[in-house]
């Protein structure tokens, strides 16, 4: 499916020596790095042979590409560049904001214009190794070369990284770009296991060492988004917000360690400041709406989780009011929290007449006919489900073969949405042992990759087939396993209630649904909580 600032300066010590020297060696730590870097932003140590009016600029503007706010970053390397024309790293920097680690491979044209920023970096000839060696990396990514494809640069950049941390092992700020770079290969499922440790190794130092690094919390959240390692990154998750209070991306960020672990009010709290801070930044035009709707859209599935369903029905509607997005953005977020919210509350025959939004392209419509797929197969109408799942396949097609011309790997296995579909359909068709195999093989891919933490999982899914198949025992474990990775999960919870039940496990069930009473919220208005409120009651009596 697709897809999405701490005030003062440090000021650069030593620059006569920095600027006759081919090579500079940072210290192990810094007395600077304890002072802010501007506004409020973390607290950044950056070096450069740049002219001294420069580097307070510089140092902003790595501050702000730390926590991934492109549009502020470029502008303020580019107020560094103004500041000294001779500046090369101001120029390394602006080609840095264009490469939007981790969430898109640049289009084109910004390939060309990082290109000719790096071009402008070497022509400049820094007069340090470690500035050349910076700028040498950049120009990997950014080479003019159409036939790469996206994890060829992102290879490249990384090997290039690599190099440029064993010549300046004490440069932090080149230690946590590197790490970057590891994590942006474990999502392209390049040695991902392997590649998300050699980060976290990299950072957890970082991290203790400089607590108010934006650069190292924000990182190691990305670097634990996973089920296996998000206990590694909560510590970070709840200090990057405080860290860089100006970034609403910091603000949100601690909520994919907050869902990998199941702490909806911390996800909650998280994206009710995230949104409202992103909205502003969007009015200050410093940002686009995709902060906001990103933290909308975790919000959304925060309060599901929480059983605030009429809270997450109300972020739907809300999407037709954020600032600086065009119509079709609006209704195609909205689409998508439609669709979700409407499995998410097994609203079967709601989720088979999702409308699909006009003036939304076609390749936007994947979730829209997923939900629509499952919701009509749930509700028995075979036919309807026939059509969304062709519907699905062509868009699932196209949206591989878009994703094959903008140089990203494409998975042999069929797509897991597509699969979902199809194994629902499959079980509407009477096709029991088909939609079991299908939903275990799309549990075990998601497991292996660490999937989405805002999505209906597939285990659990299974798991569903399992209770609808009258066997209990298998559904118990399987929403055992699905809430191993995805904890506290609210149709886990009370699907393992009820599975429970069914087996004759009074005491178990009882149990599942003194944890799905736990983790409602202050709003929670789900009907199974009134269930759970129930069986509590004639516990206790």
């Amino acid at each position: 499916m697709h897809t999405t600032y701490l005030s003062g300066l440090i000021r650069l010590l030593g620059l006569a020596t920095l600027a006759a020297s081919s090579l500079f060696v940072l210290p192990a730590t810094s007395a600077a790095r304890d002072l802010p870097t501007s506004d409020q932003l973390g607290r950044v140590h950056f070096p450069t042979s740049c002219q001294a009016a420069a580097q307070p600029t510089l140092e902003k503007a790595l501050a702000l590409l730390h926590s991934f706010q492109y549009t502020q970053s470029e502008e303020t390397f580019n107020e560094a560049a103004k500041q000294d024309s001779q500046c090369a790293m101001a120029y390394w920097g602006k080609a840095m904001a264009r490469y939007y680690q981790l969430w898109e491979s640049p289009q084109p044209g910004a390939l060309k214009q990082g290109l000719a920023d790096v071009q402008q970096a070497q022509k400049l000839s820094a007069p340090t190794e470690r500035e050349r060696a910076y700028i040498a990396a950049a120009a990997t990514f950014f080479q003019d070369d159409a036939k790469l494809t996206h994890e060829q640069r992102i290879t490249a950049y990384s090997a290039a990284m690599a190099k440029l941390h064993a010549l300046v092992p004490q440069d932090v700020e080149a230690a946590e770009l590197y790490a970057l770079s590891l994590i942006a290969l474990a999502e392209q499922e390049v040695d991902a296991r392997a590649n998300r440790l050699k980060a976290i190794a990299i950072l957890n130092p970082i991290f203790a060492a400089q607590p108010n690094s934006p650069g190292a919390a924000h990182y190691l959240i990305h670097a634990s988004d996973t089920p296996e390692f998000a206990p590694q990154g909560l510590a970070a998750a709840r200090a990057y917000a405080r860290i860089a209070p100006d970034s609403s991306h910091a603000i949100h960020m601690p909520s994919h360690i907050f869902n990998r672990l199941g702490l909806w009010q911390e996800t909650i709290a998280s994206n009710i400041a995230a949104s409202a801070s992103a909205e502003h930044a969007t009015d200050m035009h410093i940002a686009e709406p995709r902060y906001q709707t990103h933290a909308m859209d975790y919000l959304d599935y925060a309060y599901l989780q929480s059983g605030e369903e009429a809270k997450a029905r109300a972020m739907a509607a809300a999407e037709m009011s954020v600032h600086g997005s065009t119509d079709e953005q609006r209704l195609d977020h909205r689409a998508l929290l439609e669709a979700r919210n409407a499995l998410e509350l097994h609203r079967w025959k709601e989720a088979a007449e999702l409308k699909v939004p006009d003036g939304v392209r076609e390749l936007w419509l994947d979730t829209t006919y997923w939900a629509r797929a499952i919701g009509a197969a749930r509700s028995g109408d075979v036919a309807g489900a026939k059509q969304d799942v062709a519907k699905l396949t062509a868009i699932v097609a196209q949206r591989e073969e878009q994703s094959r011309g903008e140089g990203y790997k494409v998975s042999a296995e069929k797509a897991t949405d597509l699969r979902e579909a199809e194994a629902w359909l499959a079980f509407a068709e009477g096709k029991s042992q088909e939609a079991v195999a299908e939903l275990t093989a799309a549990a075990e891919r998601e497991e292996k990759e660490g999937a989405e933490s805002v999505r209906m999982p597939a285990r659990e899914m299974l798991a569903d087939v399992y209770a609808e198949l009258k066997k209990p025992s298998e559904a118990l474990a399987t929403y055992n396993t699905a809430l191993k990775y995805s904890p506290n999960r609210f149709d886990s919870l009370y699907g393992a209630a009820l599975a429970a039940k069914a087996n004759g496990d009074a005491n178990a069930s009882q149990t599942y649904f003194a944890k799905l009473s736990a983790i409602a919220g202050p709003g929670a208005d789900r009907p199974e909580l009134a269930e759970a409120k129930t069986v509590l009651a004639g516990k206790f009596n």
